[in-house]
């Protein structure tokens, strides 16, 4: 009798000792039927140790790919070695719901599971553990830091007002540009274009007007080039696009494309409408070019040059 009493009041603190713990605690023969499924586990799952021990795990866990967990697990049976699932590769093993949507903006729970074996007395390893962790805040933290830094990134990329990229990343790119096309010799023409008596629209309309119309030229541009290329604000009114794999006749279209397109364009401010026109000044990529700024300057000097020959025009040099 007293022997069953010891068992019985091991099984009781055992059961005690795996409910306090704020860990998931599931214990799988090697066919993954449920042996053990602790305290944790059937607070997240709603499920209870006499619904699911004896039973699959994946009869349960459909979203659980039977094959990858199987293949995972096949060192821990046979090598009797650990096995450990971080959230970053995987957000979650069991897709339990975020008991703190309050605090987070995650919708299901993230986890690290570690999977050891089990041996038996004969050294046999017949079941393995699972170990599910709740990082879910850790993850979330993480996840909010990267967030904020691919937003600061973007931010020290991006124009603010036209959302085309900076003067400073537009440059770094350029010169990256550059060396691609010293290397293998490729056909790339640049760009320079800014607008026609923009002094005039400040002084006229005001600077939140010319601000307008540096926006509705910049969603022009963005509008007109492909992804592929790179367009920036250069400064002020000006803007700089390097056209990828293009030559001079093709710049022509994409640069009269956008002669036109604003000319036709009319920008309300207060009630007020006015419309513009740009200048463009087009150079094709030469590899006599010692660097990247004399290509740009070759670009500026055809810009200068449409301005003197009356603007709303594209020159090539």
């Amino acid at each position: 009798m007293s022997d069953i009493m010891e068992d019985i009041n091991r099984q009781h603190w055992m059961h005690d000792l795996l409910g306090s713990l704020e860990v998931g605690i599931v214990v799988l023969d090697r066919n993954f039927n449920v042996e053990v499924w602790n305290q944790f586990m059937e607070n997240h799952s709603n499920l209870r140790p006499s619904q699911i021990v004896g039973q699959s795990l994946f009869k349960h866990f459909p979203e659980i790919d039977a094959d990858w967990l199987t293949l995972k697990s096949e060192p821990v049976f046979d090598l009797k070695t650990p096995v450990f699932l971080i959230w970053e590769q995987r957000p979650y093993l069991f897709k339990f719901d975020c008991n703190r949507p309050i605090t987070s903006e995650l919708d299901y729970m993230y986890q690290n599971v570690t999977l050891f074996p089990l041996s038996s007395l004969t050294g046999k390893v017949e079941r393995l553990c699972m170990l599910v962790y709740d990082v879910t805040d850790q993850a979330s933290s993480r996840l909010n830091i990267e967030g904020l830094n691919d937003q600061l990134t973007q931010m020290s990329r991006v124009d603010g007002l036209t959302q085309l990229y900076n003067r400073r990343y537009w440059q770094e790119r350029f010169e990256n540009v550059f060396k691609l096309a010293k290397r293998r010799g490729s056909e790339n023409t640049a760009i320079m274009l800014d607008i026609d008596h923009f002094k005039a629209v400040n002084d006229n309309y005001g600077h939140q007007c010319g601000d307008k119309v540096i926006q509705a030229l910049a969603a022009l541009i963005k509008n007109t080039v492909r992804e592929t290329d790179l367009a920036g604000r250069y400064g002020g009114e000006e803007f700089a696009v390097i056209l990828r794999d293009s030559n001079c006749d093709n710049a022509q279209i994409v640069a009269e494309r956008i002669r036109k397109a604003a000319e036709e364009m009319e920008v309300t401010h207060e009630g007020q409408s006015l419309r513009f026109t740009v200048s463009l000044g087009l150079a094709a990529f030469s590899t006599q070019f010692e660097n990247e700024m004399q290509w740009l300057e070759r670009a500026d000097q055809a810009l200068y040059k449409a301005k003197e020959n009356g603007r709303n025009q594209w020159v090539t040099s």
